[in-house]
């Protein structure tokens, strides 16, 4: 017999819940800070190097006083990824290091939340829009802090910890559940296979998401500068060229797409030892089909018809937002055999 559940532990979950949005709030303020003033140390320096430039020629002595004064100017850059997505030499950049700091803190105090949910509950915590969605946040930070142990993607800690926020606040005001027992029929150790690998895959296409929107950016202050147009966008400064974005995004969204076609094949799985049937055209199989489509097509176009730059990160962004709809719309306003996500 499955033990109740203890509600008095549900409670500190949502206290831990709350806890790690504060601090993921503090560390995507010092994200914003780092990506302000970087920028603008950047711009003081190239201002620097620019006048060094333009003044006259003077003796040979003063060409290498000049030349010194201009390699002093750049050791005092900020410290930025490359092209490779590694970490560049330089000052170390205080708000950045804090902003992560920060970010692992609210990690590990929202991996306690989630963690107590389901001890809480005697279950895996994603029964509901409310766990669906505070699990999927807290694997994107997690994927998000493993990722930059490897790659200095702090230049995208601003989107990705912004997106962990709206998705924290989506869940304890919009999707509000108290820990409870599952229905029956989510009462299978395929939930645990299916939704899982979903949570992931949802996780990674939020990264890829916010790395596509950066390349759009990126792409347009590039146009901008070959037009000898001014730079209205100085703290794309700290990020890599569009075409590295693009790249990094394009691996990353294949290896979400492999585990979503493991969710869609787990579901179907799921569905015939729950229903008699593998698929029968409820909402939310037509939309997991459809993400799985337009991820495919992302792929295929790029690599095999040359879709790439701003064509293959709208892909990306439209396959991101049919997750969007499917958790959302699909989940609140239609109804079919998943209507059962605790709202």
């Amino acid at each position: 017999m499955t033990p109740p559940v203890n509600a008095e532990l549900g409670q500190i979950s949502e206290l831990f819940m709350l806890l790690a949005s504060i601090a993921y709030v503090v560390a995507l303020v010092f994200f914003v800070l780092d990506l302000v003033k970087s920028s603008s140390t950047i711009g003081s320096l190239e201002t620097r190097l620019a006048d060094e430039q333009a003044a006259p020629a003077r003796s040979l002595a003063g060409v290498g006083a000049r030349g010194g004064s201009s390699t002093a100017a750049a050791a005092g850059s900020p410290a930025t990824a490359d092209a490779s997505m590694d970490y560049g030499s330089g000052p170390r950049r205080r708000s950045a290091r804090i902003a992560v700091s920060l970010t692992v803190l609210a990690a590990v105090v929202h991996g306690a939340a989630v963690l107590t949910r389901a001890i809480a509950a005697h279950r895996v915590p994603w029964g509901n829009m409310y766990e669906f969605c505070t699990t999927g946040a807290f694997l994107v930070a997690a994927i998000f802090l493993i990722t930059l142990t490897r790659k200095d993607l702090r230049f995208v800690g601003s989107f990705v910890v912004g997106l962990v926020v709206i998705m924290l606040c989506a869940a304890t005001v919009g999707f509000p559940t108290p820990v409870a027992r599952l229905i029956p029929a989510l009462q299978s150790y395929w939930l645990i296979v299916h939704v899982s690998i979903a949570v992931a895959s949802s996780a990674l296409f939020t990264i890829t998401f916010a790395m596509s929107v950066l390349q759009l950016l990126q792409t347009s202050r590039e146009a901008k500068l070959l037009a000898g147009k001014a730079d209205t966008a100085r703290f794309l400064r700290l990020v890599p060229s569009a075409l590295s974005l693009e790249n990094l995004s394009y691996r990353l969204n294949a290896v979400a797409f492999v585990g979503w076609t493991f969710t869609l094949m787990a579901g179907a799985i799921w569905a015939e030892q729950a229903w008699g049937r593998y698929w029968g055209w409820d909402t939310k199989e037509v939309w997991t089909f459809v993400i799985w489509t337009v991820y495919a097509g992302y792929l295929h176009a790029r690599a095999t018809r040359g879709w790439t730059g701003t064509r293959a990160a709208w892909l990306s962004i439209v396959g991101y937002l049919c997750i969007v709809f499917n958790f959302t719309i699909v989940n609140i306003y239609f109804s079919g055999l998943h209507s059962y996500s605790g709202v």
